[in-house]
């Protein structure tokens, strides 16, 4: 094989090779990113993620969005803000919509008037504190539909186990890209010095 042809094999492996890398990074990066986002947060900061299951806050939160609900006193709610709460005070269901007023009650109580931002009216019942779940800190599109498929029993032992496993992930592709950089420049090495070998025994 002439040198010119080595030079452009080793050339296209080259582009072949930092392709891959720059794809792998990419996706590690985004796995990484998304199990930070989805999973380490929410659990360090005590906050819950819920699914967007209805078009009521469409085009800010559509159907299948991860709202990850952050507790927040009522004193430190505004208008404007997403929050979280039940339909009814005691019960499970809950809904997300925008606060667009706050008063008080004659007890001194605050009273929030939601509307999703979709609809064309207001929420006909005020919400209380006692029924506010939290404020929408951030949200994460397309994923809640896989947040919906785990169930409350399952989340329990599934959460960790993704994290271990998306950590795990992340450190066998760190280990990969090194051992290949490492392959990488042992064959240039060995090629450099077979080469330099035909060069010598040109000259004698």
């Amino acid at each position: 094989m002439s040198r010119r042809s080595m030079k452009e094999q080793k050339k296209s492996r080259g582009l072949l090779y930092y392709l891959g890398v720059g794809l792998s990074s990419g996706l590690l990066a985004f796995v990484i990113l998304l199990g930070v986002l989805v999973i380490v947060v929410p659990a360090a900061t005590g906050s819950t993620p819920m699914t967007v299951l209805t078009g009521s806050m469409e085009p800010t939160y559509p159907p299948g969005t991860l709202v990850i609900v952050r507790p927040t006193d009522a004193q430190d709610i505004r208008i404007g803000d997403p929050i979280t709460y039940q339909i009814e005070s005691g019960k499970e269901a809950v809904v997300t919509h925008r606060v667009i007023a706050v008063t008080q009650s004659t007890d001194g109580e605050l009273r929030f008037t939601t509307k999703g931002d979709a609809n064309g009216a207001a929420d006909a019942a005020q919400v209380q504190p006692v029924q506010i779940r939290g404020k929408v800190w951030y949200s994460v599109p397309w994923i809640g539909y896989v947040n919906n498929l785990v169930s409350g029993g399952a989340r329990g032992w599934l959460i960790p186990t993704l994290a271990v496993g998306l950590f795990l992930y992340a450190g066998y592709m760190l280990a990969s890209g090194i051992a290949g950089a490492a392959r990488k420049r042992r064959t240039e090495a060995s090629h450099s010095g077979g080469e330099s070998a035909q060069s010598a025994d040109a000259r004698r």
